[in-house]
């Protein structure tokens, strides 16, 4: 295994939520979100390249009016590269943006809503990268954030240029009462986000046979797990598995093996510690979970990975103490 802190010195006061992938000359790219604090205006989108051995210095890609947030990053079929983010003070209302790069992420496009008819709350990725199935349809894991938080599948079947929502993913029988303040937390998170209940930021994947799941954050104290049989378009209630969850983010990946990768803090509590980061692999489209090993266990916040897998290699990026971003390279024969 090998880790990386991305940045010599910080350029912000925070970092947070990182996206990373593989580009088509070898190199890999990874961007987050950096200000002040998590939801100020000042809040930009940066990105840190490696090639030749080493990070390039943190630049930064998107800055608006409001503050941005929840980069993601994904290919599309004709090579173009999409950045994805949010941006809006209130993540209930923030909208998602794309720019696109045709020399795989030297220079960006200008800022673009993705969905302009329907853009409060959110569309396309929420925070994990999407999957595009085997029949070449793309599935982006969404959410919203309006007290109960629900998720949902934004479908595209012409690689990403239009978008339309999946029937929406929930608790069955959940509660919340309006205004309602479900937790205190000395993580440093911005303070809205600890109103609301629910499941939120899916991360997907397709099964061999050819069905669509996704894994999500919750605030009960577990992940929770939805199922698809139509490609997306309507999904069973959400049910708790016993893998536990901190309501922070998770991401997967399943491999050409069709082993799949996990990556999370496994603490059952609401908003609770984001360490240890563990690794863990399933070999059963996700029926039961064998844990490989423990990135990080000291006290601290490593957390909101990013993982995806490139030529037998595991890649897994992830919030450091919200002062750097680390980067976690491991041969899959390794684990």
């Amino acid at each position: 295994m090998q880790k990386d802190l991305l940045m010599n010195k910080l350029p912000t006061a925070f970092c947070h939520a990182s996206t990373v992938c593989v580009l088509r000359d070898g190199g890999v790219l990874c961007c987050w979100f950096g200000g002040t604090h998590e939801g100020e205006a000042d809040v930009a989108i940066y990105g840190s390249r490696y090639s030749h051995g080493r990070w390039s210095e943190p630049a930064k890609l998107a800055d608006g009016a409001e503050a941005n947030w929840n980069p993601v990053l994904f290919y599309r079929n004709d090579g173009v590269l999409q950045l994805f983010y949010k941006e809006g003070q209130q993540i209930a209302s923030w909208r998602t943006l794309v720019m696109l790069s045709d020399d795989d992420g030297r220079t960006w496009s200008t800022p673009a809503e993705l969905v302009q008819w329907d853009a409060s709350g959110g569309r396309g990725p929420v925070r994990n990268k999407p999957v595009r199935l085997a029949s070449g349809r793309v599935l982006a894991g969404a959410s919203t954030e309006h007290g109960i938080w629900q998720a949902f599948a934004d479908i595209s079947d012409d690689d990403g240029v239009t978008w339309r929502k999946s029937a929406p993913v929930v608790i069955a029988g959940l509660e919340y009462a309006a205004g309602e303040r479900t937790a205190d937390s000395d993580i440093a998170v911005s303070q809205q986000s600890f109103y609301g209940r629910g499941v939120i930021q899916p991360s997907l994947w397709q099964s061999a046979d050819k069905s669509v799941h996704m894994l999500l954050r919750s605030s009960e104290g577990h992940v929770y797990r939805s199922d698809s049989k139509d490609e997306g378009v309507t999904w069973c209630a959400a049910y708790p598995l016993e893998m536990p969850n901190n309501n922070s983010g998770l991401d997967l990946v399943r491999t050409d093996d069709g082993a799949i990768y996990l990556v999370c803090n496994p603490v059952a509590a609401n908003w609770g510690m984001r360490s240890p980061l563990t690794l863990f692999k399933s070999t059963d489209e996700g029926a039961t979970w064998q844990k490989l090993l423990d990135l990080e266990t000291e006290p601290g916040e490593f957390s909101y990975p990013a993982i995806i897998a490139h030529d037998g290699v595991i890649y897994i990026t992830y919030t450091h103490n919200r002062q750097n971003i680390a980067c976690v390279r491991i041969p899959i024969v390794n684990i």
